[in-house]
């Protein structure tokens, strides 16, 4: 796991640390790392306010006000994306920051549309986790760009059957190996632990995959690849 400290002129202002934090993540080694970053870009320990569960972040809600959450969507009591919502039902102008390993097309803009601010997946590295934080304090709206590419392709035009990639369009080894471990439900960090790629590398393997396919996300990319023998 990468740690590294941030020049000093490039840490916010103490002035635009929106405090106190909600972070909403009910695993612990994530928990720590954003910890971490929080206290590196600023935050006293007393202005965070640590929590596991959708039931955790409400009863806090209720004791205290928030100027900032950062909430996981997979928690053991239900959706992040409920909290959400409720966060934004009670205070509009509430930043939120999703971090979170869900990476599909129905949780990305389900979260969007309940309220969150911005959206950045967990294996990033912590630079780009902490930037996407300091976005959120300077009024920003930070997107992971994998995740931008996503709604990009979601609100563009749906193509017509006859210009779909030809059927006889085929995989590569490896991409065809990259997708059997998609189909697994392995993430991109995963398969490139697994493979000893490195994650941009299978990040282009997948582009690549959804091009030759003529679709835009892994479970159109599994179903099309299944529909033309391609996967088991």
């Amino acid at each position: 796991m990468l740690f590294f400290t941030m020049p000093e002129n490039t840490r916010p202002p103490e002035s635009t640390l929106l405090a106190p934090v909600l972070l909403v993540e009910d695993e612990p080694l994530i928990r720590r790392r954003l910890e971490g970053l929080l206290l590196q870009l600023g935050y006293s320990s007393d202005a965070l306010v640590m929590t596991g569960s959708l039931a955790e972040a409400r009863a806090c809600m209720v004791n205290q006000p928030i100027a900032l959450a950062l909430v996981d969507l997979g928690l053991p009591d239900g959706s992040g994306i409920d909290l959400i919502a409720e966060m934004h039902m009670a205070d509009p102008a509430l930043p939120i920051l999703v971090i979170s390993a869900w990476s599909t097309e129905d949780a990305i803009l389900a979260a969007l549309r309940a309220g969150a601010t911005g959206y950045v997946l967990k294996e990033r590295d912590d630079m780009e986790v902490a930037l996407s934080i300091r976005s959120v304090l300077r009024g920003g709206a930070p997107i992971d760009p994998f995740i931008a590419r996503r709604i990009i392709d979601e609100l563009r035009p749906k193509t017509m059957p006859h210009e779909k990639a030809p059927n006889n369009e085929t995989l590569s080894p490896r991409e065809s190996e990259i997708l059997g471990l998609v189909a697994q439900g392995l993430a991109n960090r995963e398969i490139s632990e697994q493979l000893h790629l490195s994650r941009y590398t299978i990040e282009c393997h997948i582009k690549h995959i959804y091009r030759k396919l003529a679709v835009s996300s892994r479970t159109k990319a599994i179903h099309e690849a299944r529909s033309r023998g391609l996967l088991a």
